[in-house]
């Protein structure tokens, strides 16, 4: 980063969101604005996250309550759930468009599709501010390391008026057009992830069937063409049957949700539903309660069921023809 970019983060900046990314996020921004002489300010709904720790472990200061984080504050960045969660924060009753100062730009890193996020835009402009929708991909490693994709949508002024803020916090950084165009490059960025995973799920089954050592899947492949980055990183914590949510499970399943919602009513993404349902009956192997637990390589589980049913002399059949959980889509 230049010194003229690190001389830029010298505002006051409210975070709001401490789950695994945004957390994350957050203790890499709070030290860059502190050496400039800025202020970073975090909130989190539920009180006691781990990940309010974090951030204030790297000089963020913590708040209870939305309306004192958002005081003073030029630029408000949030990293939440669904786009419920983002709506209700953002431009609900006591949310962002009612505490914040008229002016500030608002961030956005959640996944919540182009629509949710163009709604959000024209929301926020009606209280006099700014909304870039910023969807993120990189996982929690990416986080951490500050090695972030970052997607944006909307106003190109206000993109680089903040790019030395996005810059402590991701690596590939790019302007993706009009409102809700980062949204739409996230959601691409979804079903690209999910088939590679299917991919991977079946290269190491086929070696397992094949009486192959499974570490060769990637030691040996993850440099030739079949190489990818769900492989390198989720080959191998299927392998140590390390399940432990980089990007859990259910995130998965609610992002492949906003793509039929946005794109898909009537069923041009084979792929991606048959990746919602793997996803699907690998949360069912642990129950609901657990599901969140459940990282994206744990789609291995449905393909280990599914080989059980075949050993049994049972047709695998379809997820939705088993079970019926709340997150499945409705497809009547």
């Amino acid at each position: 980063m230049s010194e003229n970019a690190k001389a830029a983060l010298t505002k006051s900046v409210s975070f709001l969101g401490m789950g695994i990314m945004g957390a994350a996020m957050a203790a890499n921004l709070a030290p860059a604005i502190a050496r400039s002489g800025g202020r970073l300010k975090v909130w989190n709904r539920s009180t006691g996250k781990a990940g309010i720790e974090l951030a204030k472990a790297a000089g963020a200061e913590d708040f209870a309550h939305l309306k004192d984080c958002l005081a003073g504050s030029e630029i408000v960045f949030s990293c939440l759930g669904d786009e419920r969660d983002v709506g209700s924060v953002l431009t609900g009753p006591g949310g962002v468009s009612e505490f914040a100062a008229p002016g500030c730009v608002v961030v956005d890193f959640s996944t919540i599709g182009p629509k949710a996020a163009r709604s959000i835009a024209k929301s926020l402009a009606s209280a006099d501010m700014q909304f870039l929708d910023a969807p993120v991909t990189g996982g929690d490693s990416g986080a951490k390391q500050g090695t972030l994709t970052i997607m944006v949508g909307g106003d190109l002024a206000a993109f680089q008026a903040l790019m030395p803020y996005l810059e402590t916090m991701g690596k590939t950084i790019r302007h993706c057009g009009k409102s809700g165009n980062g949204q739409a490059l996230k959601l691409a960025n979804q079903t690209l992830c999910a088939l590679n995973l299917i991919g991977v799920c079946e290269a190491v089954s086929m070696a397992e069937e094949l009486g192959l050592d499974k570490k060769l899947v990637v030691d040996v492949l993850e440099n030739g063409a079949g190489g990818s980055w769900s492989l390198s990183n989720l080959g191998r914590r299927i392998l140590a049957d390390d399940m432990a949510p980089g990007f859990a499970t259910n995130h998965m399943l609610k992002d492949l949700r906003l793509a039929f919602e946005n794109l898909d009513p009537a069923g041009r993404l084979p792929g991606t539903r048959l990746a919602f349902e793997l996803f699907e009956e690998a949360m069912a192997t642990v129950g609901k309660d657990a599901s969140q637990e459940l990282g994206t390589q744990a789609m291995i589980k449905a393909y280990q069921e599914r080989k059980a049913y075949q050993e049994k002399e049972l047709a695998p059949g379809r997820a939705g023809d088993r079970i019926t959980l709340e997150w499945q889509l409705d497809t009547e």
